[in-house]
């Protein structure tokens, strides 16, 4: 019953929880979503490819195929790269320079 004074709209108002108890795939397939996970599959399997291809890279085998990759001249700059690093440090430190 209305009590005089009172808004009619305010006591109709009814609030109502609903929990549904589902998986994600189950709440797609009842929205009429696409299933996406054989594309996920897809997406992920070239994402994995890729990364295990970078990371050869990063092997020390690789490394050293990168850096020796050009037989001798390849040797030989790994030579002089070390050597101005040695002696740069060297100087640092007051010694005077080896040659």
């Amino acid at each position: 019953m209305l009590s005089s004074g009172a808004n009619p709209e305010d006591q109709a108002k009814m609030k109502v929880t609903i929990d549904i108890d589902c998986t994600p795939l189950e709440a797609r397939q009842f929205m009429g979503l696409p299933d996406v996970q054989p594309m996920q599959a897809a997406v992920m399997a070239e994402i994995e490819k890729r990364v295990m291809a970078e990371a050869t890279k990063f092997s020390p085998d690789g490394f050293l195929r990168a850096w020796f990759s050009e037989g001798q001249q390849g040797a030989e700059w790994f030579r002089d790269q070390f050597r101005g690093f040695f002696a740069q440090a060297g100087a640092a430190n007051g010694e005077p320079p080896k040659g």
